[in-house]
């Protein structure tokens, strides 16, 4: 890139634009008086040539007739406000420094947008595909001012002031507002250095589309400085989005002020991810409409807030209160914004790297008394933004990172710059009390999190329908993050079986959607923060980080990041940065991976020397249609066997069908590692003789072939008994991923066919045989060092014991449960489900009224989880419909709380005996169910894994008469998305029940 390009790039960076005539008389300017070219020491610079603003220009070319020109006065005269620009001249293309941030990218210190910015054009046809706000306003930065917070009513007082532009004459400004009483609006208009405000107490509301117009008496002037101050009242809500409030029990005294009641205390916190700012204050809620922001809120002052950016004043107001401004944020969006009020503590440490000559403080905040549970997430959070930044290129442009523990929370976590917000699960861990797969699961969240700091904050997706460049990369990330710090986890393999099943389960059916999904309405975004958009587009970029490798994949990430810092960017400007990097036309390789539907399977046909791979659409029903297959997808093959050669071969099928010729007759396989998004169908015989060839397979290997097998009997492409042939060859196994992914596979099987009475016992017979071998070696107690994933193992091998009815495990179990549940004699943390889960099959009704009281009590931050999940399997009608289920929907302190109804719903959907009650109750209790999830979020989930498990087609019918003239636009994607799922599973039992039960009978399970 030449001086001017950079210069062009520079006010890119800046969202400037420059075009490049006007960059040109800038060059010439800075070189006659000797100043260095190119970079800043702002985020935004007032960039003037001659006090004419710079053309607005875009992409599509310059759209000013004189280009913002100042010729004619013999050279360009420059202002800066209120950072001067300094250049440093660098007459070579940009490259990165792993090390260090590179000088075209603005440093920590932040202005407001200039009033003069232009903005990049966006051609009509693209925003006549979006449901967004007009043009007229352009906001540059926001002002926001909370105070009086009312712990009676739960209302609190707010200001926002908001400089923007005005682009043309209007009466009516609409703006983003939900759940807030707006009081009074005024704007001021500044025009040749006079001022005029217009005033207005008069507005209306879109409650669907969530706006409201501000109506002026007089006609706004079109002006590029303007300044909009609205005054409102807003709501502490108790439903997760917004600023909201969540309740909690304190584990030591509290501060005097915080608010309480006779079961919880509570504390303060905000979720405006996808569309919540509004909640929250008035705004212009879109992702593209990025400003800087001044936060200030007035607190109890025995209280402590934060919020993205550091403290920068604290001022007493009335007694006992004070007014807390933090300093000023970057150009981000308004979803990042975030803040949080409570009764905090915190721990901290210090990056190892520097940044602008400093360490970074990084800190986890708890309520008070439960700090200490942060550590294992502090460990990991300073390391990973090291990691980060020497990866991606660009240094962490924050001065601190915080963590938050949040009681009350929809999803894991969430990525507000600078002070990212968890569910508590997601961030505290008890050395003492808690399961050790906690471990990973907080390791990978917190570096999912943090690699939002660059992915989705630094540069933001352009609007909601690029989600996937938000969230899989983070996905991937996260993985990769953890991978680097423990190696060995074996974390890939986990992917396949935590991560790649889920997103091919949803991706094979019809009711699926692209990677790159269409989105109109930003309120319809809520049902795509599924398995699509993070676990599938993960499994696409782990495919092609193996094809192109991660050195040049990280290199083509940090292009991108540079190139787009504090701006917005589509899926386009990624496959740029990787192909600048790696030489491949990415695109090219990706572009039906991104926006096509589903995935292939590949059909694999053999003759002496050679193969046949076939590709097409697998769907999970198995009827794919002609219209249905028409997607040619790129396949890299992944092919180990070629004769003479052990080498993995870097082939890939382009077409609908190739041969591949020199193939081993004895020993080949497909997808090595199983790096490829598909499913390989070997012919038969070829599956039975790599359950032969097992020593010849990785542990990647073996859990990808599994997990293809399995998919391939449900859908009707294989068979069940072709897959139970190949578990047998599982008995001596050692890895806990490998036996994870057989026992699930397995217990996929039986949620279909459980309440068959023969198959139900014949394939618990089977699963103890293949296990018993590995349970009696593992046993109950660990063995001194014995690593991670052996605890892992011990755990999944016992519960699959227990679940199946192997006596001696049931007897320890249940014997283990007793003793704790009288004498409080301590249990394994990593091994509370295997013995609640035996205590529940001893005596269902002792056990739910002691794992009712663990679940209200219980200190570990898990402690909830594993007492619901436990409760779940309780098979007791009576038990189910009198304490079970009104314990799930009843609205009193001592029931579930509406963020963990996903968890039991789940588990009882999945219990047979469970499954149609838990079906009538939500019927016949729909608006006491709605009322309780009245976050939509919670609800879509709720449906989504409740509804999902039956196994007969009537049901169908049943869904549909029942939601028949209901508003199901907060979940009307996922409620067809399981219809389909129930479609695949009818299909399925009445398709197998018969060969399942000869072949258990012919190799005696079953008489």
């Amino acid at each position: 890139m030449d001086a001017i390009g950079r210069l062009v790039h520079f006010g890119a960076l800046l969202k400037q634009p420059i075009c490049a005539p006007a960059a040109r008389d800038a060059l010439k300017y800075l070189r006659a008086t000797g100043r260095p070219v190119l970079s800043a020491n702002a985020a935004q610079a007032n960039l003037k040539i001659s006090g004419r603003s710079i053309a607005s220009v875009s992409t599509y070319g310059c759209q000013a007739e004189h280009c913002g020109r100042a010729t004619k006065l013999g050279r360009p005269r420059f202002t800066a406000s209120p950072a001067s620009l300094i250049f440093v001249q660098r007459e070579t293309p940009f490259e990165p420094h792993p090390r260090s941030t590179p000088s075209c990218i603005p440093r920590r210190t932040f202005a407001s947008t200039s009033s003069s910015r232009c903005s990049t054009i966006i051609p009509s046809s693209i925003m006549a595909d979006r449901d967004i706000l007009p043009a007229t306003v352009k906001p540059s930065h926001y002002a926001l001012s909370i105070s009086a917070l009312d712990f009676n009513s739960w209302t609190y007082h707010g200001k926002v002031t908001i400089d923007a532009e005005v682009t043309e004459p209007t009466k009516e400004i609409i703006i983003n507002t939900l759940e807030l009483k707006l009081a009074a609006a005024k704007i001021t208009v500044t025009q040749n250095k006079s001022s005029q405000t217009y005033e207005t107490t008069s507005f209306s509301y879109n409650e669907r589309k969530q706006r409201a117009t501000l109506v002026f008496a007089d006609e706004i002037p079109a002006s590029q400085q303007t300044s909009l101050e609205i005054t409102f009242e807003g709501i502490l809500n108790n439903d997760m989005a917004g600023f909201y409030r969540s309740k909690y029990k304190p584990v030591v005294p509290a501060a005097k002020s915080v608010p309480r009641d006779e079961d919880f205390h509570y504390m303060f916190s905000t979720q405006f991810e996808s569309c919540d700012a509004r909640r929250a204050f008035p705004c212009f809620d879109e992702p593209r409409l990025k400003a800087t922001f001044d936060f200030e809120i007035e607190i109890p002052d025995d209280q402590v807030v934060l919020s993205n950016m550091p403290v920068k004043s604290t001022t007493p107001t009335v007694q006992g209160r004070q007014m807390v401004a933090f300093e000023r944020t970057p150009v981000m969006s308004t979803y990042l914004l975030a803040w949080a009020v409570g009764d905090f503590e915190y721990v901290e440490a210090f990056t190892e790297r520097r940044y602008n000559g400093k360490q970074i403080p990084v800190r986890v905040y708890t309520t008070r008394g439960l700090k200490e549970q942060g550590r294992w997430a502090l460990e990991h959070a300073p390391k990973t933004i090291d990691l980060f930044s020497e990866s991606f290129g660009i240094d962490y442009p924050l001065p601190k990172s915080d963590l938050l523990a949040v009681h009350e929370f929809t999803h894991g976590a969430m990525e507000n710059w600078g002070l990212v917000t968890y569910r508590t699960t997601a961030v505290l861990f008890d050395p003492k009390t808690s399961d050790a797969q906690f471990k990973r699961r907080i390791a990978y969240v917190v570096a999912h999190e943090l690699a939002h700091q660059w992915f989705g904050n630094l540069v933001t997706m352009d609007w909601w329908d690029e989600l996937w460049l938000n969230e899989s990369f983070a996905t991937w990330a996260g993985w990769y993050a953890v991978d680097q710090f423990h190696p060995d986890w074996q974390v890939w393999a986990t992917f396949l079986t935590d991560g790649m099943e889920s997103a091919f389960a949803l991706d094979s059916i019809r009711a699926s959607h692209p990677i790159h999904v269409p989105v109109k309405d930003a309120l319809d975004v809520n049902q795509i923060f599924d398995a699509i958009s993070y676990l599938k587009g993960c499994s696409t970029l782990r495919m092609l980080v193996n094809h192109l490798g991660t050195k040049d994949f990280l290199k083509g990430v940090a292009i991108y990041l540079n190139k787009h810092a504090y701006g917005n960017a589509k899926t386009e400007a990624l496959w740029a940065g990787l192909a600048e990097s790696s030489g491949v036309d990415v695109d090219a390789l990706m572009g039906n991976w991104i926006k096509k539907i589903g995935f292939p399977m590949l059909t694999v046909a053999e003759e002496p020397g050679q193969i046949t791979v076939k590709q097409s659409r697998f769907l999970s029903t198995g009827d794919v249609k002609p219209e249905e297959d028409e997607t040619v997808w790129w396949v890299p093959l992944g092919l180990q066997g070629k004769a003479g050669t052990q080498d993995v071969q870097t082939i890939a099928l382009t077409a609908k069908e190739d041969t591949i010729r020199d193939v081993d007759n004895d020993f080949y396989k497909l997808n090595h590692n199983g790096t490829g998004f598909y499913r390989t169908n070997y012919p038969p015989a070829r599956l039975a003789k790599l359950g032969s060839q097992l020593d010849k397979l990785t542990v990647d290997d073996k859990t990808s072939i599994i997990g293809s097998a399995a998919a391939l009997a449900r859908s009707g492409y294989g068979t069940t008994p072709a897959l139970l042939s190949f578990l047998e060859s599982f008995s001596g196994e050692t890895s806990q991923v490998v036996w994870a992914q057989a026992l699930d596979s397995l217990n996929a099987v039986k949620s279909i066919f459980n309440d068959d009475g023969a198959i139900k016992a014949g394939l618990e017979k089977f699963t103890l045989k293949l296990i018993n071998d590995a349970v009696e070696t593992v046993g109950w107690e660990p063995k001194g060092d014995e690593g991670f994933l052996v605890g892992l193992l011990r755990k999944r091998l016992l519960l699959s014991a227990v679940a199946n009815n192997h006596p001696n495990s049931l007897d320890k179990g249940a014997q283990l449960f007793d003793t704790w549940s009288k004498d409080g004699t301590g249990l394994n943390p990593s091994l509370r489900s295997v013995v609640y889960r035996a205590g529940v099959k001893t005596d269902p009704a002792k056990a739910f009224d002691v794992l009712k009281k663990e679940w209200a009590t219980s200190t570990s931050p898990d402690g909830k989880d594993f007492a619901l999940a436990a409760v779940g399997h309780i098979r007791d009608e009576n038990l189910i419909n009198n304490k079970v289920i009104p314990f799930l929907f009843n609205m009193s302190s001592d029931s579930v709380a509406s963020a963990d109804m996903h968890s039991l719903g789940a588990v009882l959907s999945g219990n047979s005996a469970a499954r149609p009650l838990l079906w009538k109750f939500f019927q016949d209790n729909y608006d006491l169910a709605t009322k309780k999830m009245a976050n939509p979020i919670v609800l879509d989930r709720f449906i989504r894994v409740t509804l999902n498990k039956f196994t007969d087609a009537k049901y169908l019918d049943e869904i549909d008469a029942f939601f028949r003239g209901k508003d199901t636009s907060a979940f009307d994607r996922t409620l067809e998305q399981v219809k389909d799922v129930v479609r695949g599973r009818a299909a399925y039992r009445q398709r197998d029940a018969a060969a399942i039960k000869e072949w258990l009978a012919a190799n005696q399970y079953i008489s």
